[in-house]
């Protein structure tokens, strides 16, 4: 079978979503064709509406590789264009959902309208998480029409609804030099380091970690959270520490920076709750940190707890209570042994069930019955 996939985002273009379909391509274990616009092929900011290019492109590529299933990156605007274009051509089509896209064309009736058109004519809906299933499945089935077709359609639905989590490559990096480097640069030699690494935007809650500290500090006097990353929120978050020098900015760092780090780290930590319909879709984050052997303390919001096993590979919180989450952080840090237990069973769940050639696979299979 020859597939296509169809998406905006795609290495080098940085981000959770490109990631993810850069590893899809590199480990799917058949022939992959994918169409992107890194070059701006497929949308063109002067035409309304500005994905229309995407049509010409799509059609021409399915037509020069003969591709017999389209892979839909993003429900819109792409899942628009692969629903005319799939439906004229009879080739079947199966759409990615990761989290806001879903939510976001929730929003305005014209989007939620073509959504559901999309959805329901797909072969497949492939979702990163549970969560982000059940939302979509919820969707589907309010746009029902009465009882008896309501029932009919979700058991349709429920057939089409598929779940797979990212994967993650099991390499595992280590910088001696750059360690020792950040360890000197910000004195941590000896000292408890708390790590976050993100986005500085409100749902990642950043916030809610500093709110933890002074509590923390009083019990654990010698650890110190380093937050990585920069954002929207960044001059508020650096406010709101009241110049606790126990808590580190560091910026962006560098892939080589990002993985020592990790390494140096004795407890990650992302606080990801709900804003509003913006939600963390799952968090490929905290199996990086597992893949170092890191104990992860994580929101339980969205799909988080399909990242995370609560007890298990880390600790989850509600994101909200700051006395909840202070707990966990001086859990962590004063007890080595379930620190090191937790980190130990995330690295093994990791490598053993998050692995892209196993992710990918399924992917390959769904889509081929």
């Amino acid at each position: 079978m020859r597939t296509l996939l169809f998406t905006i985002e795609y290495p080098p273009f940085k981000g959770g979503v490109a990631n993810y379909y850069g590893n899809l391509m590199k480990n799917f274990p058949d022939e992959l064709v994918v169409l992107h616009n890194n070059d701006r092929k497929l949308t063109k900011w002067w035409i309304w509406p500005k994905w229309l290019p995407a049509i010409w492109q799509l059609k021409q590529t399915i037509k020069k590789n003969k591709i017999n299933h389209v892979l839909v990156g993003h429900l819109l605007p792409l899942g628009t264009v692969a629903y005319f274009v799939c439906q004229k051509m009879n080739i079947p089509y199966s759409v990615f959902i990761h989290g806001m896209d879903i939510t976001f064309a929730m929003r305005k009736k014209r989007k939620k309208k073509i959504a559901i058109k999309i959805l329901q004519n797909a072969k497949n809906i492939i979702c990163v998480s549970e969560y982000t299933k059940e939302i979509v499945k919820k969707f589907l089935e309010s746009s029902s029409g009465g009882e008896s077709v309501k029932t009919l359609k979700s058991k349709l639905m429920a057939e089409k609804l598929h779940v797979v989590n990212p994967g993650i490559e099991p390499l595992i990096t280590r910088n001696q030099e750059t360690i020792t480097q950040i360890e000197n640069k910000y004195e941590l030699k000896n000292k408890t380091v708390l790590f976050s690494i993100g986005r500085l935007v409100k749902r990642k809650g950043v916030d809610m970690a500093i709110k933890a500290m002074s509590e923390v500090l009083r019990v654990v006097p010698n650890l110190y959270y380093v937050i990585a990353g920069t954002g929207p929120d960044e001059k508020y978050l650096k406010k709101l520490t009241n110049n606790n020098k126990n808590i580190i900015f560091i910026g962006s760092p560098n892939d080589t920076e990002k993985w020592a780090w990790m390494e140096k780290c004795d407890i990650f930590i992302q606080l990801s709750r709900k804003i509003v319909d913006d939600f963390e879709g799952f968090g490929i984050v905290y199996l990086e940190a597992a893949l170092y052997g890191k104990p992860v303390i994580a929101g339980d919001s969205g799909g988080v707890s399909d990242a995370v096993l609560g007890g298990t590979t880390g600790i989850l919180v509600n994101p909200e209570k700051i006395d909840r989450i202070a707990s966990a952080i001086i859990r962590l840090a004063t007890d080595k042994e379930t620190a090191k237990k937790l980190g130990e069973q995330g690295r093994k769940r990791a490598m053993e069930e998050f692995n892209w050639q196993g992710q990918a696979k399924k992917i390959h299979d769904i889509i081929s019955l």
